[in-house]
């Protein structure tokens, strides 16, 4: 079985770890490469802790996320709430797409009612789209195969799954036991049960999938489920 190697860019840290997680746990099992890129460290998001207090606080949950899963980790220094939607950005994530030449690339969907969740769909795809083109570049440019968007409740408007990607009981189980590191997806911060919603949605996604759990992915080009 050929290696790949999975990317999932998330606007915070924690964003791709619940939605694109169970996918990543399950690739890692399977020995491939898998990495966690978060655009900004997610600093703003604690009613208590102030933004820098916060920041220390998500990175180091985030990196002991990665560990667990057996996943490469990766934050931009961009501002949580204020990430910017530039060339510039878009050039950032292009480099890094060149440099570790995903198979595949997880994305937020577009229609979210979080602005930075808005503007990283629209970085994945704009980076995507830079790392393809020859430029004049030390890192070779490298076009990514299989581009699909995850299901998270904040990006739900015209999401529309168009293929479920089976979680067997061991990477549920990695997955399961690495989201607890973060204390926002325990309910810590302002309550919502983030694991348990994303649990009880694979076990939904698995009934409609004929399996005991599965994630949904959107696409806009369908490259089929094997591919996952």
């Amino acid at each position: 079985m050929s290696k790949k190697t999975y990317l999932a860019i998330g606007a915070h840290i924690g964003d791709m770890d619940l939605t694109a997680g169970p996918l990543l746990a399950k690739a890692s099992l399977a020995g491939h490469r898998t990495c966690l890129l978060a655009l900004t460290p997610g600093e703003r998001g604690h009613p208590k802790l102030t933004p820098a207090e916060y920041k220390k606080q998500k990175i180091a949950e985030g990196r002991d996320f990665a560990e667990r899963l057996g996943s490469e980790f990766k934050v931009l220094d961009h501002s949580d709430g204020f990430l910017p939607n530039t060339e510039e950005v878009h050039l950032e994530v292009a480099d890094i797409i060149r440099d570790m030449k995903p198979d595949v690339v997880v994305a937020h969907w577009g229609g979210s009612f979080h602005s930075d969740h808005n503007n990283a769909s629209e970085i994945a795809e704009m980076g995507r789209f830079y790392a393809g083109l020859p430029m004049k570049h030390d890192l070779p440019r490298h076009g990514v195969k299989d581009f699909v968007y995850a299901e998270n409740w904040e990006d739900m408007d015209d999401f529309s799954p168009s293929m479920y990607v089976e979680i067997p009981k061991d990477a549920f189980d990695l997955w399961h036991d690495a989201i607890q590191v973060h204390a926002f997806a325990r309910g810590e911060t302002y309550g919502f049960m983030y694991i348990d919603y994303y649990s009880a949605l694979m076990r939904a996604k698995g009934c409609l999938a004929g399996v005991k759990r599965a994630c949904a992915f959107a696409t806009k080009v369908d490259p089929g489920l094997k591919k996952l």
